[in-house]
């Protein structure tokens, strides 16, 4: 009975490389869907995390609304309730205003997103590429 590869060699050159070419192609096939069911794993993975760790985010952010109540209902122990919920308004308002600034102040100093030391460098580099082969 012929198996491939006595049929490879009854054929010639050309009978093995057409059965190298198929053998090429399943492999490449073989590794297409390797590389497609890794990448859905790792996204499957990531989303999850992702979905995780908003949720994270949202118990945090609750977690900081009930200590901010926390400590207005504490103040409401001395004062009116409104003057409490007022002074932790208050409070809340200059915190973000911080905040707000220093992220305006980072913004600043991050835009435009260009990279000027590699620019320079490339500029550098090439103007010693230039006057090297001047040279010459």
């Amino acid at each position: 009975m012929p198996t491939r590869e006595t049929d490879a060699r009854s054929q010639g050159v050309g009978g093995a490389a057409k059965s190298v070419s198929e053998h090429l192609s399943s492999i490449l096939r073989l590794e297409i869907e390797l590389a497609t069911m890794e990448l859905k794993r790792k996204v499957v993975a990531l989303g999850l995390g992702i979905g995780l760790g908003l949720g994270a985010v949202v118990f945090l952010l609750l977690m900081v609304v009930f200590g901010l109540a926390t400590v207005a209902a504490a103040l409401a122990t001395t004062m009116s309730v409104w003057l409490a919920l007022l002074i932790m308004m208050g409070a809340c308002l200059l915190i973000a205003g911080v905040l707000g600034t220093f992220a305006i102040m980072s913004i600043r100093k991050g835009t435009p997103p260009v990279p000027k030391q590699a620019i320079q460098e490339a500029k550098l580099t090439s103007e010693a590429l230039k006057s090297d082969g001047a040279g010459r």
